[in-house]
């Protein structure tokens, strides 16, 4: 006998509402849809923009069904993705890139990181201009392997 053998196979998670229902409960915390990715510090920074870029046009039009102007919407969250990954990759703590797409509903998150110094200015790192322009709002926490994580926030409903 293993383990398996005596526990339910179905081992998603499971929360109740406030009205006893059963509910996903990543709809409760406000995050519909996301993916998570990993990037190798052997990668270089050109492969992973490639790798990234790729990973969001497979991911995107599931995570974004409904989505009116999806095609659009898509074109710009690949474009802030592939900038944020090529910054990230030439300034990176050294153990690879952590990334994530997620989706709430009104906006696509992107977080990239870890990064070894705050984000450049535009002027010295001019696809940041993209990044300013495209996304809602773009900030920077403190990341969890010392480094610095960049988010950038694109609207998908006016």
């Amino acid at each position: 006998m293993t383990i398996s053998d005596i526990g339910p196979h179905d081992l998603s998670p499971r929360t109740l509402t406030e009205r006893g229902t059963e509910s996903d409960p990543a709809l409760l915390f406000g995050v519909e849809n996301s993916v998570d990715f990993v990037i190798g510090s052997e990668v270089s920074p050109v492969n992973a923009m490639e790798q990234a870029r790729a990973l969001a046009a497979l991911a995107l039009p599931r995570m974004l069904e409904g989505v009116r102007d999806v095609t659009t919407i898509s074109a710009d969250v690949q474009a802030v993705l592939v900038e944020l990954v090529d910054v990230t990759a030439r300034h990176t703590v050294g153990a690879g890139l952590v990334a994530r797409i997620a989706y709430d509903g009104w906006h696509v998150m992107l977080s990239v990181g870890e990064m070894n110094c705050p984000l450049p200015a535009p002027e010295e790192e001019p696809g940041l201009y993209l990044v300013h322009g495209v996304a809602a709002e773009v900030g920077q926490n403190i990341g969890d392997h010392g480094g610095r994580v960049t988010w950038a926030a694109i609207r998908t409903r006016a």
